[in-house]
């Protein structure tokens, strides 16, 4: 168990390295192009395999405990120490980054986005893997730190030089948000350490270990820099204006990384660091992010109807990174109301939102291939994009994952979204139950407001009658039938369907939502003790 944590996290990183190196003359296939990208599919499917066996081989009847642990000094004069293990509230995690990451490799393999050299490629898209990873296996903040940071470059660099319109932009304000919200996250980090006097995430998580020295003021201060770390991340409103943009300009891959995994690092921060290491701080702080976290889920929701309306010109792309802020505000709500319910409700969101709109982004990508825009209203022209007839595999999965979203019961988005306001219905002792009563009343409008926007996506894109203008027709020209009933033009050829490999990538995760949300027990039976444990102090 050791060796399989150690290669989950060691591997991607080896594998980056070696796609820099020319192949092998036996493994050169047609191309060297095709080479790497067959490499970089090898190397993340065979780092799938340790991380489903790791979760084999995980003592599902204690899943309190840190398991498959590694713990070597690393810096004796600083107490750094290299530090792993993976408990049920980081396996999940774990899982769904190896799984991610294997999918945009096998979507990537036969549908590369047009870029620089597939080498660089594949050694970002691996380093990214192995940055992400490490986040979530380290148990030493430093280590955690430099995880953290290890994805900002490889992203800057996918979204940058594989993006769309306005990538340098999008790019530069998504590394200038993060390595600031970073910059403050390291002073939080380094002030539990020095007044502490270790780094080691377990032992300050436990009751009677080193976090006893640390006083209120101190736990306050380091909530306070560590929290804005983390919220920009995350991202909590007003931190997330960086999303949209970052989201529409990256490629297709870029995209579902960055909704299925970056993320999810800043909430597990809050749940790994903030609740256990300074729960007086937290406490403090919890009104505020639930009350930030309430906003942005109005907010999120709309923001994608204003571009849902037909005439505004919205972008599906930038509608779905506008969603990402609702959903992960009820991540933060269930955080923020530090009770066993509502955390558990975060950490199954999260796993649902990296499934769903990993899917969803999957989608809009492919969407963008077939008619070379996302623009609603150029999809849509003046009766509807008709998906459903003229690729009705796709338009059906594209409403499936459209539902997932919205949070119908059944599927993977209900339950993590119930349990969060649950959790605010009865927030801990010592958080005001009259404010947190008001912000699970925001969240629900919050859900009614995301049904209303995701089922007029729905209408717009795959309802319809036939459009006039066939798909490789510039979208933004009018058609003569618009203006004059009686022009009559040929009917489109029907759209392209969904390929092989389009199946193969997207079919485990619409497979694994509906899975969660028809047997939710399997993730929150991992995550409840763990859960128990951490705000019980370690015991």
């Amino acid at each position: 168990m050791q060796l399989l944590l150690a290669a989950v996290v060691v591997l991607p990183l080896v594998g980056a390295l070696a796609a820099l190196l020319p192949a092998p003359p036996g493994l050169r296939g047609k191309n060297p192009d095709q080479a790497v990208l067959r490499h970089g599919m090898t190397v993340t499917g065979v780092v799938l395999a340790a991380a489903v066996a790791l979760a084999a081989g995980f003592d599902h009847d204690d899943p309190a405990r840190m398991q498959a642990g590694t713990d070597i000094s690393w810096i004796p004069a600083l107490d750094i120490r290299i530090h792993l293990g993976v408990d049920g509230i980081s396996l999940p995690l774990l899982v769904l980054t190896a799984l991610l990451t294997f999918l945009c490799a096998l979507y990537s393999y036969f549908h590369m986005p047009a870029g620089p050299s597939p080498k660089a490629f594949v050694a970002l898209l691996l380093t990214l893997e192995a940055g992400t990873l490490a986040t979530f296996a380290v148990l030493d903040l430093m280590l955690f730190f430099l995880a953290f940071e290890m994805v900002l470059i490889p992203m800057y660099f996918l979204i940058a030089r594989w993006g769309g319109a306005g990538k340098q932009a999008a790019a530069w304000k998504f590394i200038l948000y993060t390595l600031l919200g970073s910059v403050v996250m390291l002073l939080g980090l380094l002030l539990i350490g020095v007044k502490s006097g270790t780094f080691d995430m377990v032992a300050l998580a436990t009751d009677n270990g080193p976090n006893a020295r640390l006083s209120h003021t101190v736990q306050v201060l380091a909530v306070l820099a560590i929290g804005i770390g983390l919220a920009v991340k995350s991202p909590l409103w007003p931190l997330h204006s960086w999303l949209p943009d970052a989201h529409t300009a990256a490629p297709t891959v870029g995209s579902v990384l960055l909704a299925g995994v970056l993320l999810k690092m800043g909430t597990y921060g809050f749940v790994r660091i903030a609740l256990p290491i300074t729960p007086d701080g937290m406490q403090t702080f919890a009104p505020y992010l639930a009350a930030l976290a309430a906003v942005g889920i109005i907010y999120g929701s709309l923001a994608c109807l204003a571009l849902v309306r037909k005439g505004a010109k919205g972008d599906l792309k930038r509608l779905i990174a506008y969603s990402s802020v609702g959903h992960m505000g009820f991540v933060l709500l269930g955080i923020a109301s530090m009770t066993p319910t509502g955390v558990n409700g975060a950490l199954f969101a999260n796993i649902a939102h990296g499934l769903i709109t990993g899917l969803l982004f999957f989608l809009v990508g492919a969407l963008k291939d077939r008619y070379g825009s996302t623009d609603l209203d150029a999809l849509a022209g003046s009766t509807g994009a008709a998906l459903y007839g003229r690729a009705p595999r796709f338009g059906g999965l594209l409403a499936f994952g459209a539902v997932a979203s919205l949070g119908i019961p059944g599927l993977a988005g209900f339950w993590g979204e119930m349990l969060a306001m649950f959790g605010a219905f009865q927030p801990a002792a010592g958080l005001s139950r009259p404010a947190f009563l008001t912000f699970m009343v925001m969240a629900g409008l919050g859900t009614l407001l995301t049904a209303a926007y995701l089922l007029l996506v729905v209408r717009r894109v795959c309802m319809g009658g036939t459009p006039h203008l066939a798909p490789t027709a510039p979208l933004g020209t009018a058609d003569p039938a618009d203006e004059d009933p009686s022009v009559q033009t040929a009917a489109a050829p029907a759209v392209p369907d969904i390929a092989r490999y389009e199946y193969a990538a997207w079919t485990p995760l619409a497979a694994l939502t509906v899975l969660a949300g028809l047997w939710p027990a399997a993730l929150l039976g991992l995550t409840d003790p763990a859960v128990q444990q951490l705000l019980g102090g370690g015991k």
